[in-house]
């Protein structure tokens, strides 16, 4: 039999959820601002056990969560980390409650690069999905500034030699995506290097000049997901 949750506070629960401190949330529910399960609740010490609660703020509803594992399709021009350098941070496309219970990229992008990327406050999905040991595969498609030769596809399979280092990286799998033109590479990787796409083409004599991300894993992009935009995965 399943272990019950035990019942909680709404105005803890809502602070555990990232919706501010203990005081401003009490105070949203004692001005009426909450539904909990549907009903309108003023008491912020009214109890509510976890399973299954869900909760209105604002219009929107939102369901009880031990841990988020967000999906987003990372646009150009924001860094995959908490303290950016240069530009935004792709933390400030997700809401703020998402963002005070403190998720992280699941493995980085470059900032000119688009696509495919996980954010989670779960440290073992994280690190589930990161690890080289892991062997997680993560599927690019790579726009080529010139046509890509047969040559090129074996080398990227056999093993590059990377440029100013005495590393070589090979791809998992690579294949010329036709259907998008003959300068269209699909490349899988098992590792997670510095601009190793970018690096690893130019090592078998191309050159990058786009670059997205369609999987990692079992997890692929939605085709419905705008640039920018993000959904919450139920794992």
């Amino acid at each position: 039999m399943a272990k019950k949750s035990k019942a909680q506070p709404i105005a803890r629960i809502l602070q555990q959820q990232g919706f501010g401190t203990r005081a401003y949330c009490s105070a949203l529910i004692e001005t009426g601002e909450v539904l909990v399960n549907g009903v309108m609740c003023d008491d912020p010490d009214a109890l509510f056990n976890l399973d299954g609660l869900h909760w209105q703020i604002e219009g929107e509803t939102w369901h009880y969560r031990e841990f988020v594992y967000v999906l987003l399709n990372k646009p150009e021009g924001v860094e995959c980390s908490q303290k950016p350098k240069h530009h935004k941070s792709v933390l400030t496309l997700l809401p703020s409650n998402l963002r005070e219970r403190d998720v992280q990229p699941v493995g980085r992008l470059d900032v000119d690069t688009t696509g495919l990327l996980l954010l989670s406050d779960d440290g073992q999905f994280i690190h589930k999905n990161t690890s080289p040991k892991k062997n997680v595969d993560k599927v690019y498609h790579a726009t080529c500034r010139h046509p890509i030769s047969e040559d090129m596809i074996v080398a990227l399979k056999n093993g590059v030699l990377l440029h100013d280092e005495n590393e070589t990286l090979k791809a998992a799998d690579a294949r010329v995506l036709t259907e998008k033109g003959d300068n269209v590479l699909e490349l899988t990787l098992r590792e997670g290097k510095y601009h190793q796409v970018k690096r690893m083409v130019a090592a078998a004599g191309n050159r990058v000049d786009a670059l997205h991300r369609v999987s990692v894993g079992e997890f692929v992009l939605p085709e419905g997901l705008a640039i920018g935009e993000w959904v919450l995965l139920d794992i």
